[in-house]
């Protein structure tokens, strides 16, 4: 059977939906904790500026080298002379990174839904004790947390199996009843909000582990990496470009996607700072929920629940399919291991879907002993910063197409400057924020851990490159 191709719309939902997930959600609380009002608007301000220019040189590329298409591992594979040992390393070492990141991050958003299905059912919240791992606890809340976390990640397999098209289609109704709620929420705060709650705007935050004062530009290093987790998914047109009906329409759909979801975070983590007070922001596993029910009453908490798990069901989906995707279209070009590029009848990379959500099956158990907010704050910091990998191998393979000249006719042309001037900075922004993420020495290991058991399996690629 012939899949579908995807259209401009489902592109661009598929762009919305990854990004306005699970971020939305919880980084409210998580940017109130490391930042003041001001550090927080630095941070949004400085990450929206570097993804556009990161937004344009995915867009670019697409246009100027349509034959990459298929995610930004590609691009990494292409930065060094074809056939050779330098490129089928770094191509599937950034292939391998960025498949982590995502079946980690996976989990964030799956954990994520069951924190607002607690709305409903609060025994998900039960601190009972069960029994006991090793020195882990384990509690009723969090047993039953991680059985329903597992019946989703399945559900959507499932889903997912029966076509990429249809997972898409799916995914394009969830997107646009969340953008719609979001709307809605956002009239609503507008008559609870008290800038009173943003005062002082400007202040100091006391790092817990040194006790020293952190100032505002360390607020923004800090609040970097968070903010920086809510683009992740800038690039999921460019990953599903191979099945685009144009090639123009990725450029399109990573531009409308990126300008939408700034225009929803910035409005709605300002109007949740300014509806809660900062004690209860802070003390909120649910802030938007908290936030509405402060608005409307008890009745909001059940509406924002119920808005935030069809998002959340939508933004599974996509990044179910991005995470299983990026591996199998690795594969098909020998730079990942060749199982992976198994697909069905229906054209879905099934066991690359199987073994992607095998490993976050995995990940899920993390949260039997840990809150949502725990678990949440970690999985976002370690896998945002796998994800600048593959960023600054796409803007690093931009900057050598222009000093190359490769793809543009004129030597002096002002469109050869610009992408030039674009493709530095964004490299310099992702830089940045790698240098501020992995300040923390555990999560440096722990990345380069991640990375380091990929070469495990590198014979295995190499062999079959080979071939």
């Amino acid at each position: 059977m012939k899949e579908k191709r995807l259209g401009l719309w489902v592109l661009t939902a598929l762009v919305v939906g990854n990004m306005v997930g699970s971020g939305i959600f919880m980084l409210p609380r998580s940017l109130a904790e490391v930042a003041s009002p001001a550090g927080v608007l630095g941070a949004w301000l400085i990450t929206g500026i570097g993804v556009l220019l990161t937004a344009l040189v995915f867009g670019n590329l697409s246009i100027r080298k349509p034959s990459l298409n298929g995610g930004p591992q590609n691009y990494a594979l292409a930065l060094f002379k074809p056939n050779t040992e330098r490129s089928l390393l770094l191509g599937y070492l950034v292939s391998w990174g960025y498949w982590v990141a995502n079946f980690a991050g996976n989990v964030a958003i799956i954990t994520t839904f069951a924190s607002y299905l607690s709305t409903f059912f609060p025994i998900l919240t039960s601190q009972r004790r069960l029994f006991s791992i090793g020195s882990a606890a384990i509690t009723e809340g969090g047993f039953i947390t991680f059985l329903v976390c597992s019946m989703l990640l399945w559900g959507m397999h499932y889903i997912i199996l029966r076509g990429v098209s249809g997972a898409g289609k799916l995914n394009l109704a969830a997107t646009a009843a969340k953008v719609l709620g979001f709307a809605l929420f956002i009239v609503l705060c507008l008559f609870a909000f008290q800038s009173s709650h943003l005062t002082p705007f400007a202040e100091g935050r006391i790092d817990q582990a040194s006790g020293h004062t952190i100032g505002l530009v360390g607020q923004i290093n800090h609040a970097a990496v968070a903010t920086l987790w809510a683009f992740i998914g800038i690039e999921s047109a460019v990953v599903f470009s191979t099945r685009a009906k144009k090639q123009s329409d990725v450029k399109k759909a990573t531009i409308f996607g990126l300008i939408l979801a700034l225009i929803l975070y910035i409005s709605i983590t300002f109007l949740v700072m300014g509806t809660l007070s900062k004690k209860e922001l802070l003390a909120s596993q649910k802030p938007l929920v908290d936030a509405l029910s402060t608005v409307i009453g008890p009745s909001g908490s059940y509406i924002m629940a119920l808005l935030g798990m069809v998002s959340l069901l939508g933004a599974t989906i996509g990044w179910i399919l991005l995470s299983s995707e990026v591996p199998y279209q690795a594969a098909k070009r020998k730079m990942f291991l060749p199982y992976f590029a198994k697909e069905n009848g229906r054209g879905t990379p099934v066991f690359s879907l199987t073994m992607t959500n095998i490993f976050t099956q995995l990940f899920i158990f993390s949260v039997v002993s840990h809150s949502m907010a725990d678990a949440y704050n970690f999985v976002i910091f370690v896998a945002t910063l796998a994800f600048l990998v593959p960023y600054v191998f796409a803007c690093l393979y931009q900057v050598k197409l222009v000093f190359s000249g490769e793809t543009y006719e004129n030597r002096f042309s002002r469109a050869r400057f610009v992408d030039g001037v674009i493709s530095i900075a964004a490299t310099i922004y992702s830089a940045w924020v790698i240098k501020a993420g992995t300040a923390d020495l555990k999560t440096f290991l722990f990345g380069i851990g991640m990375l380091a058991c990929g070469i495990i399996f590198y014979p295995i690629v190499r062999k079959s490159a080979r071939k």
